[in-house]
């Protein structure tokens, strides 16, 4: 069973031979079906099953000389429509399977991104047409998850916040130097840290941890494209899987300066969301590319 299949409104199908029966029944009624052909004798085929709006379950498989769609795994979405990042992405091919993983070097949350590339059909089928080239021009950052709670938010006035845009600003400007060699910038950025671990170490004596740190955005568990995430709901919508009926957050939430959509199932939510509350859970990452042609 796919770990994330619940956070997509299905958290009572447990055993393999009831998941397989629901992929069967899924296969009979795709709202979209794609296929690209690889080499002569290989082609990838791609049915999605919506289950909800910009929910659903990709089901990818070969189609047989007989014409037969033999299924071969599966993995369920959620579509984001805002681009999130406009960073550098590199694109590269898992080792198992025909799937993609991308990677952007985004200033804002001081790390690389990795995350599951949703539309690696089109990137397949670009990357096939040499006389055609082609850049990743902006990645749509969308996030399932399987736990999570709901903190209230830090109380801030306006001259707060928008003192913490301008600081973030000077230190992405301080993050590009350093990556182009500024030893004066990469000095810069040791010493804040040091300040800034200072502060937040005398802080925690007192407060909790949670009215210090406003977002944050780190790595979680041993797979790359795994990470927690807490950040300011912007928006939200409660929507119902048509098979089960389990109800379904669909949030967007800003963390660290950058948007992500992101569903869970409401059995999996602690608390009460609202737009301007905090959204604190673990997050499987995908990404939608979007792509720019370039001139011969």
């Amino acid at each position: 069973m796919h770990k994330f299949l619940r956070a997509a409104g299905f958290s009572m199908y447990q055993k393999k031979k009831d998941i397989e029966k629901l992929l069967d029944l899924l296969q009979k009624q795709p709202f979209m079906t794609r296929c690209v052909q690889i080499d002569e004798d290989t082609n990838i085929c791609e049915m999605k099953a919506e289950v909800a709006s910009g929910i659903g379950i990709s089901i990818v498989g070969e189609v047989t000389e007989q014409g037969n769609f033999k299924r071969e795994f599966y993995f369920p979405y959620m579509e984001s429509r805002q681009e999130s990042s406009h960073a550098e992405c590199s694109v590269q091919r898992h080792v198992e399977k025909e799937t993609y993983a991308g990677m952007v070097d985004e200033a804002n949350v001081g790390i690389s991104l990795i995350f599951y590339v949703q539309n690696f059909l089109d990137y397949i089928e670009k990357s096939k047409r040499k006389d055609k080239p082609f850049q990743i021009k902006s990645v749509n950052f969308s996030g399932i998850s399987v736990a999570g709670k709901i903190l209230l938010p830090i109380q801030k006035t306006q001259k707060q916040i928008q003192r913490a845009k301008v600081a973030a600003r000077n230190r992405n400007s301080l993050i590009e130097a350093a990556k182009n060699g500024d030893e004066e910038a990469m000095e810069t950025l040791t010493v804040e840290d040091i300040d800034l671990y200072s502060q937040v170490s005398r802080r925690a004596m007192k407060e909790d941890i949670y009215s210090i740190v406003d977002s944050c955005f780190m790595p979680s568990g041993f797979e790359c494209d795994q990470y927690t995430i807490l950040g300011e709901i912007k928006h939200i919508k409660k929507v119902r899987n048509i098979y089960t009926k389990e109800e379904i957050y669909q949030m967007q939430v800003e963390s660290n300066d950058l948007m992500f959509a992101i569903c869970i199932n409401s059995k999996d939510l602690l608390g009460e969301p609202a737009i301007g509350r905090r959204f604190k859970g673990q997050i499987w990452m995908q990404g939608t590319l979007n792509f720019q042609e370039l001139p011969n």
